[in-house]
């Protein structure tokens, strides 16, 4: 059986195995993690250099269609005033991140199909394309017809999020009309439609085994994902799976760790992948959760530009941070932190995906 340290030297030349890729996943001991670490930050510096992609990130609406047991914004909890915010207030942000040198911004929201939601959407969209941003949705899933339309506002970019790959526990996570068929056809419809396919799992979810997490990345593969965005599961107080394990994930330092273990998986298989070091790590730990996302491999952050109003009632999970931060504190705290690690904020630049581009040619 080879070592850690020649698995990762075969893996300067090519992606790992299924075998390997659940070797390099179960990595425990400090010393081979942070080989594994370091072998990922390394080839994500031969992809994009010591660069970090900034995504202005606006949570615009909390309204959703769905009860998806994990969310805390689904349609049945009680306890968040429900919001849209205007087509004014969002443009007043991707202003601020424009002025920030974002260069790109990400517009979520809970999920919602309705006529009027689609119109307002591409109504946003259209009313931001002068700023010139490159603009990712996540908004769940539509119809391929209302991803054409937002495409041709002006969106170049969708993350929509698998959260596990395995049909057994995406059925144990979500509702019965939520189907994993209905999710792979919206991924599939996002690819015919033209975007920079965003995609991504929850780590650490009750039940799932390192095999799960190798066969998510095994499933980015197949579905030619150009973006990812993982991060631990955190329960939230409010929803089903946060009432039936409200301790759950017990050790949460140990779930960072499996956490940053995907990510660099993910560089060394996916190679040249755009990757989010998200907002979850930091709610782990606080100092330099994210931070150490970026080193593991990962190379975009989405620091938030909404109003600190809207925060408190867009929280997915318990602990979320910044929420009481302004947008301009949370940048400078971002900055400093990028720097004292070694990496260097890509100001003014849209930050696609190579992969995405280098299938175009």
């Amino acid at each position: 059986m080879s070592s850690i340290t020649e698995i990762l030297k075969q893996a300067e030349t090519a992606p790992p195995d299924h075998e390997n890729i659940i070797r390099l996943l179960s990595v425990t001991e400090n010393s081979e993690r942070q080989e594994l670490y370091t072998a990922a930050r390394n080839l994500k510096y031969s992809v994009s250099g010591k660069f970090v992609s900034l995504r202005g990130l606006v949570e615009f609406s909390n309204i959703c269609c769905c009860d998806c047991f994990y969310c805390g914004v689904r349609k049945s909890n009680p306890n968040f005033r429900r919001y849209t915010m205007s087509i004014e207030e969002i443009v007043s942000c991707a202003e601020k991140a424009a002025a920030f040198g974002y260069g790109s911004l990400v517009l979520q929201s809970g999920e919602r199909s309705d006529a009027d939601f689609v119109d307002f959407v591409e109504k946003v969209l259209l009313k931001i394309r002068h700023l010139h941003l490159g603009v990712t949705l996540s908004c769940g899933v539509q119809t391929l017809e209302t991803y054409q339309r937002w495409h041709a506002a002006g969106a170049s970019r969708y993350l929509l999020r698998i959260e596990s790959s395995s049909k057994e526990i995406f059925n144990k996570i979500h509702p019965e009309e939520i189907t994993w068929e209905s999710r792979v056809e919206a991924l599939q419809n996002l690819r015919k439609a033209d975007y920079q396919l965003g995609t991504g799992v929850m780590i650490g979810l009750p039940g799932q085994t390192i095999e799960d997490l190798a066969n998510d990345i095994e499933f980015f593969r197949t579905v030619d994902a150009d973006m990812i965005g993982m991060g631990p599961y955190l329960p939230q107080d409010c929803t089903p799976m946060g009432k039936l394990y409200p301790d759950f994930p017990g050790d949460a330092e140990k779930k960072l760790l499996l956490t940053l273990n995907m990510i660099a998986v993910v560089r060394l298989t996916l190679r040249d992948v755009n990757i989010a070091s998200t907002t979850a790590l930091q709610t782990i730990d606080p100092v330099s959760g994210r931070e150490r996302g970026l080193l593991a491999g990962a190379n975009v952050i989405m620091p938030n530009v909404g109003d600190t109003e809207f925060r408190h009632d867009y929280q997915l999970y318990n602990g979320k941070p910044d929420l009481d931060e302004n947008a301009f504190a949370v940048r400078e705290k971002l900055l400093n932190s990028l720097r004292n690690i070694g990496e260097e904020p890509l100001f003014n630049a849209l930050g696609d995906s190579k992969h995405y581009h280098a299938g175009k040619n």
